[in-house]
């Protein structure tokens, strides 16, 4: 009898994940060519833009962070967009129509503040990319816009995920339909719909032109094109003939923010995330009070588990509603919320059995997030995440570009503590997340996913550092959350755990779908050997690449 055949693959010594195949097909061909992670993260952010529209791309913001083994860099890069300097407290008093019923922003009258001109802040991504690629980038800033160009002129296909954004509906909540936001505009139209205006389906290709000749301008003349040069002339111009407050002045003085990440011990891992707004700081309680459990006597996913864990993550969430926001704007009590003293409380308080109550939340984010983590041969490691927050279906005429629709997630209403103020920057549980072994680095992960970001990136780290998962079976465990005062289950956990948390007198909401809660996305680095995970929920992969 013949002997199957035997072949290893040569490990990886560079790798990139991300939801997108496109773009982590982009960010790959960087790094093949020699580019390093930062490079490989900009191609593919660029991409990603292009085949998830409604997603991310240059119209929206976002978090990266970055580890640089040669310098011992450590840091963090924040391009979050405020409120328009042109924007008042009181500007939509008198036609807010409350919160929407999942707590994702605010509901005015003609969806003013989440669809059109009027809910556009200042973009942040480009110059968010452009600080970092000056300070640590390789390859020339033109280089990484190639795949983005090809994509959008040469058309890219409809994927599965793609089709439930574009058709998911969002009435439900209050909120405009994201597949009526692609038909705000008549480029909109043009590019995103069919001639009758149905939807493209999946399997059909998606062209635009007017995007790739926007990419090769910022290709040309850099992100100042974007914020103070041609391109910002045509963005401000049009926004204004349509009702819009964006101003020159909101662009060209936008600022990006570096700082030093939130570190936090972890069972003798260092777990290196961004502070405020970031969502680090949620992340960090979770983590610190189940370090004061012992899970592997508990039982992964055991209804004990499940209580201590979501009663972790509602501690964190009602402190996080309570002190953190923008620093510039809250105190942030950071010490004290991870102080030994307070997290023995917390956990005494779980080992009572005593329930944290938690108000329904004024104001969650967008579930319309994207993330990628690339790791290079020579160590570099980079955790980027970046949305459109609630996409505001305004395409600037001519270049393809959507912009955000950001002002839905400030309160309407004056004098509260989201409230629209200028300059003022919403908080966001985006954490891209560095572990470290000492110094060096052993993971890179993030994920899309509104509120559910901090709770499962949580869970995978979990899943990693004490249960032993590579990367690919920590982010595809079954997930728990609690971003409320009910437990909301994949339907891959078991009836009987349900049934028994539910007679504890929890109320427990079962999700259809066996990959729930955030898409996580993440690049294990243990004993130098690259292991990716992407999560099952998504479109995408991870790629490694080959000495």
């Amino acid at each position: 009898m013949g002997r199957m055949p035997q072949y290893q693959l040569p490990e990886s010594r560079a790798m990139i994940v991300a939801p997108q195949p496109e773009a982590v097909f982009a960010g790959a061909d960087i790094l093949r060519a020699g580019g390093n992670a930062l490079d490989a993260a900009i191609a593919c952010a660029m991409t990603q833009g292009v085949v998830d529209p409604l997603m991310c791309g240059v119209g929206g913001f976002g978090l990266l962070h970055i580890y640089d083994p040669s310098t011992g860099i450590n840091t963090v890069y924040e391009g979050f967009g405020g409120c328009p300097a042109e924007s008042r407290a009181d500007m939509w008093k008198d036609i807010a129509l409350g919160d929407t019923v999942d707590g994702f922003g605010f509901i005015v009258k003609d969806f003013i503040n989440e669809a059109g001109a009027m809910s556009v802040t200042a973009p942040g991504l480009l110059k968010l990319l452009a600080a970092a690629h000056h300070d640590m980038g390789s390859v020339p800033w033109a280089a990484l816009f190639d795949s983005a160009i090809a994509y959008a002129r040469e058309g890219w296909i409809v994927r599965p995920h793609v089709y439930t954004v574009f058709t998911q509906d969002e009435s439900k909540y209050g909120r405009m339909n994201y597949g009526d936001k692609l038909g705000l505009t008549e480029d909109g139209r043009r590019i995103y719909l069919e001639p009758d205006g149905g939807y493209k389906r999946p399997g059909a290709f998606i062209r635009n032109p007017d995007l790739a000749g926007t990419l090769e301008t910022l290709a040309k003349e850099g992100a100042d094109s974007f914020y103070t040069g041609s391109l910002a002339k045509r963005i401000i111009e049009d926004v204004r003939r349509n009702g819009g407050i964006l101003s020159h002045q909101d662009l060209a003085e936008f600022q990006i923010y570096k700082s030093v990440p939130l570190n936090v011990d972890y069972r003798g891992w260092r777990v290196a995330m961004p502070g405020p707004p970031g969502g680090g700081t949620l992340v960090a309680q979770i983590l610190k009070i189940f370090e004061r459990f012992d899970p592997i006597a508990i039982g992964f996913n055991s209804v004990e588990y499940i209580r201590i864990l979501t009663e972790a993550m509602k501690i964190a969430l009602r402190d996080k509603e309570q002190f953190i926001g923008d620093p510039r704007f809250s105190e942030n009590p950071i010490d004290w919320l991870l102080s030994d003293a307070y997290i023995d409380e917390c956990a005494q308080r779980i080992r009572r059995g005593d329930k944290t109550d938690v108000p329904r939340r004024r104001a969650a984010e967008s579930q319309h997030t994207t993330h990628v983590s690339a790791v290079d041969a020579n160590g570099m490691v980079v955790s980027l995440t970046h949305t459109l927050g609630n996409p505001s279906g305004f395409i600037v005429k001519d270049t393809g570009l959507m912009l955000n629709g950001a002002m839905s997630t400030f309160d309407p209403i004056p004098g509260r503590p989201n409230s629209i103020e200028p300059g003022k920057r919403r908080y966001s549980s985006m954490v891209p997340t560095i572990v470290f072994d000492g110094n060096t680095p052993i993971c890179s992960v993030g994920a899309p996913g509104a509120s559910w970001i901090g709770p499962a990136v949580a869970q995978v780290l979990l899943n990693m550092l004490d249960w032993g998962m590579d990367m690919q079976e920590a982010v595809s465990a079954p997930r728990v959350v609690s971003t409320s005062n009910a437990i909301d289950i994949s339907n891959r956990i078991p009836l009987r755990i349900q049934r028994s948390l539910e007679k504890q007198g929890y109320i427990v909401r079962r999700s259809h779908l066996s990959y729930a809660f955030a898409g996580v996305h993440g690049i294990t680095m243990f004993d130098g050997v690259l292991r990716g995970g992407a999560d099952p929920q998504r479109d995408g992969y991870a790629e490694g690449v080959k000495p």
